[in-house]
């Protein structure tokens, strides 16, 4: 209980501490508001702007979750795919790969000019899945893959359906690599979708990366803070929540998990 205690008391002070200096040092230094704004600019942002930055991040947050549920839905459907078929997996991995190592960026005039200008929110969506796909395949696959042979052999000698050694077998055994891949995905959906909303470079999405270009354009430095701020805020919470559903799922299936 201390430990759990000291480790939410520790960064709270750390952040207090960290803050007050910041504060302190531009003050002190006098550094320009366009170069470093202290954190009371910061703050007076959210006061003044804040409805135009939620509902800015309420786009963003709406992409991400929407690439977040596709990544997840195609990658374990092509991992079960894979994990059926060795010759599927021959012929399909390879495209998984390129479309992993491609930039975002380098496709995304592309993606912009197939879906149509006006549908920028659609092309920010591809590309976010592109960045967010393939830790979820890749994971799948491998916790797939990882079933003690044994263990298979045995559903093979109760003549078990392909089915009931899918769902006894297969999926717990691969439950945790799964969801070691859906815990990165997450933080990668909200990534893929901040860049694809600078790659497309459309105001018409609406998200906190436009908000972002648009404030570093006027040099607005301190709205550019607070729009950051907010999305490191999206990322730690989609961590809390993976995390906190990773230690849902693996206690039921493999007892509580240490921490």
């Amino acid at each position: 209980m201390t430990q759990r205690l000291l480790r939410l008391v520790l960064p709270v002070l750390l952040f207090a501490a960290l803050v007050w200096f910041w504060e302190w040092a531009v003050a002190y230094w006098q550094v320009k508001k366009f170069v470093l704004p202290p954190p009371s600019a910061i703050f007076a942002v959210f006061q003044s702007d804040g409805a135009s930055l939620l509902a800015s991040a309420g786009a963003t947050a709406k992409t991400t979750f929407a690439a977040f549920a596709l990544a997840a839905v195609s990658g374990i459907a092509l991992a079960a795919l894979f994990a059926s078929s060795r010759l599927a997996e021959a012929m399909l991995s390879p495209y998984a790969v390129i479309l992993q190592v491609t930039p975002v960026v380098a496709i995304a005039p592309l993606v912009v000019i197939w879906v149509g200008l006006d549908n920028a929110w659609l092309a920010v969506l591809i590309l976010a899945w592109i960045v967010a796909f393939f830790p979820v395949l890749a994971n799948a696959t491998a916790g797939l893959k990882a079933a003690d042979p044994n263990l298979r052999d045995l559903f093979r000698l109760y003549r078990a359906t392909p089915l009931q050694t899918f769902r006894r077998l297969l999926v717990p055994s691969s439950l945790p690599y799964l969801l070691a891949g859906l815990k990165t995905a997450g933080g990668l959906a909200l990534i893929g979708a901040v860049v694809a909303e600078f790659a497309a470079a459309s105001g018409t999405s609406g998200g906190l990366a436009w908000r972002i270009l648009e404030a570093g354009n006027r040099l607005q430095i301190a709205k550019m803070f607070a729009a950051l701020i907010l999305l490191a805020l999206m990322g730690v919470l989609i961590y809390a929540a993976l995390t906190f559903l990773e230690w849902l799922l693996l206690r039921r299936w493999h007892g509580e998990v240490s921490r």
